[in-house]
């Protein structure tokens, strides 16, 4: 099964990808692990990337889908993935759709997480950081910060996660990915979850949504 996780920055959707990965045994493929593993090992394309992070500018979407594709024509991915994080804007879904389509094959599914602005930002504006052991923890605004459990460490919040950066972050995932929403559901393959509910509850709702279509 072929399958790509939609969702806002907070919905979630790394960890049920995981999750849901985990469960079928096939591999989750993190473009932000991708990235990452190719500047490590300065690969061609890691060495391309390396120019545009290191200047501050945006990734160019043609090497991104490189990478992607290069990893989705790996043996494990063969059969199947659940993709996370790409694609991130209606150009990328629409050369993606192109490659999928020359190379005859088709995504099953769009799984997406459909989550509450302001539960989002309560999600995200509540996380800290311990930069000893690496350890994230959920805070509210009454009880921020603290010290890590494991280490001791006085907890810090990265700047991504503070309520101006989280602010632009939503705004530019409203702008240029949740088009992705029409567009997969245009196509027929949508699967809209609610991703307010805990993790555990998300994660039986996108396995029970999945068996149902296999039934079929």
């Amino acid at each position: 099964m072929r399958l790509i996780m939609i969702g806002p920055p907070g919905a979630g959707k790394g960890t049920q990808a995981e999750r849901l990965a985990a469960r079928m045994g096939m591999p989750h493929i993190s473009t932000g692990d991708l990235f990452r593993i190719h500047l490590k090992a300065s690969t061609e394309l890691g060495r391309q990337a390396k120019r545009y992070v290191e200047s501050g500018g945006l990734v160019p979407d043609a090497l991104t889908e490189a990478m992607v594709w290069e990893r989705l024509s790996q043996e494990d991915a063969r059969e199947g993935y659940v993709l996370d994080g790409f694609p991130r804007n209606l150009a990328q879904a629409e050369e993606f759709q192109r490659r999928l389509e020359a190379a005859r094959m088709g995504l099953d599914r769009a799984v997406y997480l459909r989550v509450a602005e302001n539960e989002l930002m309560r999600r995200l504006t509540g996380r800290w950081w311990c930069p000893e052991c690496q350890a994230t923890y959920q805070r509210t605004a009454a009880s921020p910060g603290g010290a890590c459990e494991a280490c001791g460490v006085v907890l810090i919040q990265r700047e991504d996660d503070r309520p101006a950066t989280v602010r632009r972050r939503l705004r530019v995932y409203f702008e240029e990915t949740a088009p992705l929403v029409g567009y997969y559901r245009d196509r027929g393959i949508l699967l809209e979850i609610d991703g307010n509910a805990p993790v555990d509850a998300v994660a039986r709702s996108i396995g029970e949504r999945l068996a149902e279509d296999e039934s079929r």
